[in-house]
Parts: structure tokens; C-alpha cells; sequence
């Protein structure tokens, strides 16, 4: 095999991070009653949600911002296009959307399957992720796939992000594994692909959501079951 480690993202490409969030804010929108508040549309909110989200882990990714002000942040934000200044709610609404998201077990199409068999075939399977620790373990353990993959890289256990090399540096040491043996399978160009291609591995662009790019990944699929065609 030319492949020995192969080295997959979590959120978006093996565990649905869309489809478990909308659950997780659209419990929390009933619970805490926020259309009495203000919010009158869950699907306004989540739209709003996901754009203060995105821009703020670009954010921290770029080391602009620590953790703790992405978790409470996009809550406040979100919030505050109702015009809700209240940042003691948007911590504890924080609060529980981290407590409840991990919990979820929504997973892309295939994905156990594509698990099982690549685990059959003897590739050795690892996870390099840029969630936290605690909330990464806690989603590959409640939706039952944390005994595939031998080694958990987090970006908060390596103290590095992707796409930046360190962090793939440090998945090696941990895995073992030689470049020339690896691969990197994720969703997203910027992290997943461009960070392998900093790393110096190849790469499997996982384009569940049939983007256009200009980058040139080793492999492109538009399915998890797509991957028995490479390996």
C-alpha cells in the first residue's frame, strides 16, 4: 500500500458539525424561550449563527482571538443582530450548546461503513482536528467511532492549528508515521487541503458540498463511499 496512516477532520467531513449544531440551537431556541425575547425566527438566528461562527474561527485559527471568546462570542453576536445586549445569556446559552453538542451523533453517509472498511484493509486510521479536546473526544465516543482511529490530534493538544505544519509535525511523531505513508482526507481547502500540502503529504478533498476551487488536491470525492476508489 502506498498509503500506511491516513489522517481524517471530524467536523464536516466524518460527523455532520450542520446538522448536529441546528439540533443542538434549535433545542436551545424552545428551551430558553427566545422567540419571547425577541428572536422570532430559529431560522433567522441560525442563519446569523453560522456567519458570526465562521468569522470568528477564521479568527482564531489566525490566532487573532483565545477560545473562550470564539465559544461565547458568536453567541453574543448572533444576539445582538436581535438586538439583545445581554452577555450573561449568551454565556450561559454558550454554555449550553457546548454541553449539548457533543452529545449528537449525526454522521455524513457511510461513514461507518467507509471506517470499517478501511480498518479491514489495515490502514492505520487518526483524526487531526482543530476542536477542543474534550468536545472532540466527546463526539467520536457518544456517535461510536472513537475506536477506529489509534491516535486523536487535537489542535488544542498540540497547541497548533491547521493548516499550519506544526501541527501535522506533531500528528506524525504521535502516529508514528512517515510523510511518504500519510494522507490527509477533510473538507475544507483551507485547513485540511492546504495544510497537508504545507505538510508536504497528499491530500483527499472530501466535497460533500460540491464547491468550486482553484487548489489542486491530490483526490477529490463528493461521498464518503467515493474513498473505496482510492484506497
Amino acid at each position: 500500500m502506498k498509503y500506511k496512516h491516513l489522517f481524517f477532520d471530524l467536523d464536516h467531513t466524518l460527523w455532520d458539525f450542520d446538522a448536529n449544531c441546528r439540533f443542538t440551537l434549535e433545542t436551545i431556541y424552545k428551551n430558553e424561550a427566545l422567540e419571547s425575547r425577541g428572536i422570532h425566527s430559529f431560522e433567522e438566528f441560525f442563519k446569523q449563527y453560522n456567519i458570526h461562527n465562521h468569522r470568528l474561527w477564521e479568527r482564531y485559527r489566525n490566532g487573532q482571538i483565545k477560545a473562550d471568546e470564539l465559544r461565547w462570542k458568536r453567541m453574543f453576536l448572533s444576539l445582538l443582530d436581535f438586538r439583545i445586549g445581554d452577555e450573561k445569556l449568551a454565556r450561559e446559552l454558550s454554555n449550553q450548546f457546548l454541553d449539548m453538542l457533543p452529545s449528537r451523533t449525526i454522521l455524513f453517509p457511510y461513514c461507518m461503513e467507509i471506517l470499517s472498511y478501511l480498518k479491514d484493509k489495515g490502514y492505520a486510521l487518526h483524526l487531526i482536528t482543530n476542536g477542543f479536546e474534550k468536545t472532540q473526544y466527546s463526539k467520536i465516543t457518544y456517535s461510536g467511532i472513537d475506536h477506529f482511529f489509534a491516535e486523536v490530534i487535537t489542535s488544542e493538544g498540540s497547541n497548533s492549528l491547521k493548516p499550519h505544519r506544526e501541527i501535522f509535525d506533531y500528528a506524525f511523531q504521535r502516529a508514528k508515521a512517515l510523510p511518504e505513508h500519510s494522507i490527509m482526507i477533510g473538507d475544507s481547502i483551507e485547513a485540511d487541503i492546504k495544510g497537508a500540502i504545507n505538510a508536504g503529504i497528499d491530500q483527499v478533498f472530501v466535497n460533500h458540498l460540491n464547491i468550486e476551487t482553484d487548489v489542486n488536491p491530490t483526490y477529490t470525492v463528493y461521498s464518503l463511499k467515493e474513498l473505496e476508489n482510492i484506497f
